[in-house]
């Protein structure tokens, strides 16, 4: 039976267990090392198809740009199939914007995973993934649907079990663009490599502070963010000591703390928090809710 719709699809957002910049291709693109792992915080997508090729797309919470990750992905699998078909898209956007967790990606991927049912395309996944990554680094880790050990600049992806964990989340007023991270004259480019082979996922339930030798890997990206925005080290500092370890995920500002599960509650959190900031209770995802949309 030919669908019409997918009503109620999930974008969960990520978070960097650690984040490396291990180089730079002659591009300019930046290589890469890091553990992604989907939490539940989540965008909900609503797609119904249209008989035109018309692509539209409806804020239902927060207001996105004109042309954002969603459209482009819809015109990229549009255009690269040659579908004579459209669709509406309503999005409910809750991961914010700028944090560094991965909303905008994952609101992309599911996208792609959305329309490549919706339309009847039946692509596999490999091929999914390969337009993906021309959306942006993050996007073909969603498409991949596991927890994951990224490498290169996003294409390069190893799942990994990681043990069910219990976070709590604080971001900031401030929301950092991705490019002005990367582009800051004081970020170091070249951490040494890590070999996965010779780490177990158990390493990753305990992150110490980014400046604490004995927590496993730090955030390359946070030194930078914390003098753009001090705010982000406010956060780290705050999560720090209550739960004795803190980090920023991906290019922030969101900062996070693994906490075990009676130590995490949001309850009141938000009255000790400067306006305007939010704080949340995290759990991790073993798998994308949306893993089997697509065929290996």
């Amino acid at each position: 039976m030919t669908l019409c719709a997918l009503l109620g699809v999930p974008a969960p957002a990520k978070l960097n267990l650690f984040l490396h910049v291990v180089g730079r291709r002659p591009d300019g693109r930046h290589l890469l090392q890091s553990v992604f792992v989907l939490i539940d915080w989540i965008d909900t997508l609503h797609f119904e198809r249209r008989t035109d090729t018309r692509l539209t797309r409806h804020d239902l919470s927060a207001a996105l740009p004109t042309d954002d990750l969603c459209l482009q992905a819809a015109r990229a699998l549009q255009s690269a199939s040659g579908t004579s078909w459209g669709a509406d898209i309503s999005i409910d956007k809750q991961v914010p914007w700028g944090a560094g967790l991965g909303g905008g990606s994952s609101d992309a991927a599911t996208t792609l995973l959305a329309l490549n049912r919706l339309w009847g395309l039946n692509w596999p996944r490999t091929r999914l993934q390969a337009l993906a990554l021309a959306l942006g680094a993050d996007v073909p880790f969603f498409i991949g649907g596991n927890n994951a050990w990224v490498e290169g600049i996003g294409e390069q992806l190893t799942p990994l079990h990681i043990p069910a964990q219990s976070f709590m989340l604080i971001k900031p007023r401030v929301s950092i663009e991705t490019r002005a991270v990367f582009a800051h004259p004081g970020l170091a480019r070249d951490t040494p490599r890590a070999i996965l082979g010779g780490f177990d996922a158990d390493e990753f339930r305990h992150l110490a502070a980014p400046e604490d030798s004995a927590g496993w890997g730090r955030n390359d990206l946070q030194q930078v963010a914390e003098l753009l925005h001090p705010e982000v080290r406010e956060a780290a500092d705050y999560l720090h000591a209550r739960y004795g370890n803190s980090r920023m995920s991906g290019s922030g500002s969101a900062v996070f703390a693994r906490a075990a599960a009676q130590e995490v509650s949001a309850a009141g959190l938000e009255c000790e928090l400067p306006a305007g900031w939010i704080g949340r209770r995290c759990c991790s995802l073993l798998k994308h809710p949306l893993r089997d949309w697509a065929v290996d």
